[in-house]
C-alpha cells in the first residue's frame, strides 16, 4: 500500500467540488453485473481491560471460484504461522462448523478461541451476515467478538462479570474479481451510519472512446476521473458524515499489467491536523492509542 501511496503529493489532495455543492446521480450501466467479492480482512486492534495490554487481531474471510475458503486468524503483527489460526467454513466435507482451540503464540500468549458457525448465513461474499460467533481470548482476557450471537455467547461461556474489550476496526480490505463495478457498504465511525459505495469504470460517451473512473457514495458522485489510463494514480478528499476522508486510487496495473494486475482503492479517515496518509506509518506510533480507520478495494478488472 506504501508503494501506491508514495506516489500522491502529500500536498495535492483537494476538497471535491462536488461535496460542497449539489450531487450529481451516479451514472449506471444495468449490463454490468457486480463484480465478485473473493475475500475481506479485517484488522482489529484490542485492550486488554484487566491488563491494558494491546493486541492486533487480523481475520480473514476468503472463498474462490470454486467455493473453497474459510477463515483465517493472526494475532499480533507477524505472519508466524505459531500466531496463525484456520478454519475451512464452506467444504462440505472437511469443516468444522462449531468448536474450541487453544494454543500459544511466540510472545508466550495464551489464545482460547470459541466458534460456531453451523447456523451462519451468506449472501454472496465469503463472510458470514448473521447466525453465528466468534469469541477470542488472550491470556484469560476476552479481547474479540464477532457475530450477531457472540454476547449471548460470552456470557454463557464466562463464568462471572466479563469486561468487554475496548476493540475498534483499524482496516478492512476487500479483494474483488469479475467486471469493474465493485459494490461495497462501509461505516467511517463508531457511530456513523452505513454507507453505499460504487466504484465502476466504464467508456465514455464521448466520440474517443476513453475509460472513466467513477465513485459514488449514497448513489451520487464525489469523484469522476477522465482519460484514466493516464491519470491511473491520484487522490482527492470528501467530507463524509462530518469527516475528511482521503479517497486514493491506483489502477496502474490495469493498463500496463493487465495479466495479473489489480486496481487499489482506499478510503482513509483523516485525523484533525495530520499532514501523511500512510496506514503503516500510522499503526508504528506505539504512543497512539488509536488508528484512524481505512477501507482498501484490491479490483481486478477481468472486462
Amino acid at each position: 500500500m506504501r508503494d501506491m501511496v508514495t506516489c500522491f503529493s502529500e500536498h495535492a489532495v483537494k476538497v471535491s467540488e462536488t461535496t460542497c455543492s449539489s450531487y450529481i446521480p451516479a451514472a449506471t450501466n444495468h449490463s454490468i453485473s457486480p463484480a465478485i467479492q473473493n475475500a475481506v480482512v479485517y484488522l482489529y486492534k484490542t485492550t486488554l481491560i484487566l491488563t491494558q495490554k494491546q493486541f492486533l487481531i487480523t481475520v480473514t474471510w476468503c472463498r474462490n471460484q470454486l467455493g473453497q475458503g474459510g477463515l483465517s486468524m493472526n494475532f499480533g503483527n507477524t505472519d508466524d504461522p505459531s500466531n496463525s489460526f484456520r478454519l475451512n467454513t464452506f467444504s462440505r466435507l472437511f469443516r468444522k462448523k462449531k468448536g474450541q482451540k487453544s494454543f500459544q503464540t511466540s510472545d508466550l500468549s495464551k489464545i482460547d478461541l470459541f466458534w460456531d458457525l453451523s447456523s451462519a448465513t451468506y449472501h454472496t461474499g465469503p463472510e458470514p451476515v448473521d447466525g453465528y460467533y466468534i469469541l477470542v481470548n488472550v491470556d484469560s482476557q476476552l479481547a474479540l467478538t464477532l457475530g450477531d450471537l457472540a454476547h449471548e455467547a460470552a456470557t454463557k461461556r464466562l463464568k462471572g462479570p466479563t469486561p468487554w474489550p475496548k476493540t475498534s476496526v483499524v482496516s478492512r480490505r476487500e479483494h474483488y474479481s469479475g467486471n469493474t463495478l465493485y459494490c461495497t457498504k462501509v461505516q467511517f465511525c463508531e457511530f456513523g451510519i452505513q454507507h453505499d459505495i460504487v466504484i465502476r469504470c466504464s467508456e465514455d460517451q464521448d466520440k474517443i472512446k476513453q475509460p472513466v473512473l467513477y465513485v459514488s457514495i449514497d448513489k451520487r458522485n464525489v469523484m469522476k476521473v477522465r482519460k484514466l489510463q493516464w491519470n491511473f494514480r491520484g487522490n482527492q478528499t470528501v467530507f463524509i458524515d462530518g469527516l475528511l476522508i482521503d479517497l486514493m486510487w491506483d489502477v496502474h496495473d490495469w493498463f500496463f499489467n493487465s495479466v495479473s494486475g489489480f486496481g487499489v482503492f482506499m478510503f482513509k479517515v483523516r485525523s484533525g491536523g495530520e499532514s501523511r496518509l500512510w496506514l503503516e506509518e500510522k499503526l508504528a506510533q506505539k504512543d497512539q492509542d488509536s488508528v484512524d480507520f481505512s477501507l482498501l478495494l484490491y479490483a481486478s478488472k477481468n472486462t
